[in-house]
């Protein structure tokens, strides 16, 4: 178009200044005139056509894309909700902090929806004693991986008293770390993940 405009000024305004060779009769001037912006406005038109069409093209493209977004986020979001659900099921429940320990509260603020801390609580009998045991940890790593951890040392720890039935304290960190450790061994992947 810039084109076209620059050739119709120079048309216009260029038989001033030099001598043209020939001159067209004010018929055919304007003839042409009327052709040339007939023809500005045709492709002026066709061109804008032609980005409109393709800005619609890439707008469908990029709806179609965020859709999909959409749908795979809410199902992995879906998906960490449940992870959620399961493991606040392996927690110790109200009633039995309740049960177990007069005066006590619990602040538990994981970071992400699922996390790799969490606590554990366990009564055991020894010599006709009742003992109530309560650990506090933190998994390596954040959201998903840390709760996956945390999933494995929750049970190393149930297994250490129920099964094993240990009650002493430091027996039961080390004990702990040993399931943990031969749980890792089994993958061949070098994991180095545990528990503080």
């Amino acid at each position: 178009l810039a084109i076209f405009v620059i050739v119709y000024c120079l048309h216009l305004y260029l038989p001033s200044f030099i001598e043209p060779t020939f001159i067209l009769p004010d018929q055919q001037y304007k003839t042409f005139t009327i052709i040339f912006f007939f023809l500005a406005i045709t492709l002026t038109f066709l061109v804008g056509f032609y980005f409109v069409n393709m800005n619609q093209d890439y707008e469908n493209i990029i709806l179609h894309q965020k859709d999909s977004l959409e749908a795979r986020n809410k199902e992995i979001t879906d998906s960490i909700n449940y992870a959620k659900r399961i493991q606040t099921a392996l927690l110790p429940s109200d009633h039995f902090l309740e049960t177990e320990l007069e005066n006590h509260f619990v602040l538990y603020l994981p970071k992400d929806i699922v996390a790799g801390d969490f606590y554990w609580m366990e009564t055991v009998e020894s010599n006709g004693k009742k003992s109530v045991l309560i650990a506090v940890a933190d998994c390596t790593g954040h959201g998903v991986p840390g709760a996956m951890v945390s999933v494995i040392c929750h049970n190393a720890l149930n297994r250490c008293v129920r099964e094993f039935e240990i009650t002493d304290p430091g027996m039961i960190l080390n004990k702990t770390r040993e399931l943990v450790v031969a749980e890792f061994e089994k993958s061949h992947e070098d994991v180095k993940d545990g528990m503080d």
